[in-house]
């Protein structure tokens, strides 16, 4: 019997290494999966790469996780705002490293790594300090930067509801990153409000199916501080 649903975060999370690369999802604080952050601290898990759309708000989930030493470098598209103050001071104090990637580009690379793509060609970053280094081409009379899959060993992200078998419903705009990040990782592990008896979820609203989900773990997540 396929039962992928675990009791602890503890246990689903202990697997996770020093120096693991780990994708979390989120924009902002929406689908950011905290409890399963909150849960890597505990852990004491150090020199991870992170990558997420942004880099930390305020002192909560993942500026959290920033702030207690365990990030050695982040990769995302949106790594300073005006609660971003966390990074902002580690980033300045030359503790921690930024990969800087355009939010579709962000987008497309992971999506690339779910898809067993080799690398893509995008125009975004063509003529910019972003494309230094990189192989242009010329295809079709545009320009164009070779830019590389991004795979992790880890994603966590959060959804609403989840069966036994991994598949996944998303709560509204909480969706964002959660499905690619799914499908770029070696093991997801994602955080549900509920988990709820096989069938009764629609087919025609699982976004992520359970192939692509090795843990899932329901926790009653807290509001959070506006």
């Amino acid at each position: 019997m396929i039962d992928k649903s675990t009791a602890s975060l503890t246990e689903a999370l202990s697997q996770i290494k020093d120096g693991s690369t780990i994708m979390i999802g989120g924009f902002g604080t929406a689908g950011q999966p905290a409890e399963l952050i909150d849960g890597l601290i505990q852990l004491g898990i150090k020199d991870l790469t992170i990558v997420s759309n942004n880099a930390g708000n305020g002192d909560y989930g993942l500026a959290k996780l920033l702030k207690a030493g365990a990030v050695k470098k982040v990769i995302c598209s949106f790594p300073r705002q005006s609660d971003s103050w966390v990074f902002d001071e580690l980033y300045r104090a030359g503790k921690i490293e930024l990969e800087l990637v355009p939010q579709g580009n962000l987008a497309c690379r992971i999506q690339a790594a779910g898809m067993g793509l080799g690398a893509v060609f995008t125009p975004t970053g063509y003529g910019t300090l972003l494309a230094e280094g990189k192989e242009t081409r010329h295809i079709d009379g545009k320009d164009y930067v070779l830019e590389y899959p991004i795979k992790a060993d880890f994603a966590l992200i959060k959804a609403q509801q989840g069966d036994r078998w991994g598949n996944l419903v998303y709560r509204k705009s909480a969706r964002n990153f959660g499905p690619i990040m799914a499908m770029a990782a070696n093991v997801t592990i994602a955080q549900v409000s509920e988990v709820v008896g096989l069938g009764a979820l629609d087919p025609e609203h699982i976004i992520t199916a359970g192939i692509f989900v090795q843990h899932v773990v329901q926790v009653q997540s807290e509001p959070v501080a506006v």
